[in-house]
């Protein structure tokens, strides 16, 4: 066997291990019935910890703020996991209700944002989600919250891809 060849394998085996890890630690790999102590194991400590009505508890796992995701980690009050769910999407960034979501309930739903900035049109602060839509399109979601932390509006838009023209 040539030693280019042995290379490839080599670079093919590494990248495969890599795939198959992170497929192995992502929240949705977390089954029904896993205690909270295997979830932190495999994944680490959650962004944050929510507790839930029921008397359980919600993990928030993310790829934020580079990336597109935003995982629940759903646990009952036994402290065994429920459901886990990619939240970070079009349906659940639309369910935003101006006027009744504030800035904590934001932050706790979907984590920390890519970017929180201000334009000239409105008194406060925008947070800027990356996401996927539901054709696969890379989107961007612009939350509005005023001075009083309360949100205002929420925008969609298409993220623009590198060395479109539109950003000069």
């Amino acid at each position: 066997m040539g030693f280019a060849r042995s290379v490839r394998l080599a670079l093919c085996a590494v990248a495969a291990t890599v795939v198959l890890s992170a497929c192995l630690s992502s929240p949705l790999s977390q089954e029904r019935g896993t205690p909270r102590s295997t979830v932190i194991a495999q994944l680490g400590a959650p962004l944050s910890a929510t507790a839930l009505p029921d008397g359980g508890e919600r993990l928030l796992y993310t790829t934020l703020p580079s990336g597109r995701e935003a995982y629940h980690v759903d646990l009952a009050a036994d402290g065994r996991v429920l459901r886990t769910e990619q939240v970070l999407t079009f349906k659940h960034l639309s369910s935003i209700e101006p006027g009744r979501w504030t800035a904590a309930d934001v932050r706790a739903f979907f984590g920390t944002p890519m970017l929180i900035d201000r334009v000239a049109s409105f008194d406060g602060a925008v947070w800027t989600y990356r996401f996927m839509d539901d054709i696969n399109l890379r989107r961007l979601a612009h939350v509005h919250i005023d001075s009083a932390g309360i949100v205002r509006k929420v925008m969609f838009t298409d993220e623009p891809l590198p060395g479109d023209d539109r950003l000069s």
